[in-house]
């Protein structure tokens, strides 16, 4: 097996920093390594919602965009009523 020197280095000084052998703290950094993954893996898919809340309906994209041309109607009229 080849490891980074450096990496290597950083893992015997954080070994001698904590009293423990080298030999352990690559195991626990595989096994770490390893439950993480797994972790990863049995975790649920997260199903975002479509719309403001969680139950409510969604809107489609033409009714998004009607919605977004009537406001920005309503601010040009609002500022063609602050200029006159």
């Amino acid at each position: 097996m080849r490891i980074d020197e450096t990496l290597l280095n950083e893992a015997k000084a954080y070994a001698a920093k904590n009293g423990r052998s080298l030999t352990s703290v690559m195991e626990d950094a595989l096994r770490q390594l390893i439950n993480r993954s797994a972790e990863v893996a049995e975790r649920p898919r997260v199903k975002l919602p479509l719309s403001g809340s969680a139950t409510g309906p969604t809107l489609a994209w033409a009714e998004i965009k009607e919605l977004l041309d009537q406001d920005d109607i309503g601010k040009m009229l609002g500022a063609g009523r602050a200029h006159a």
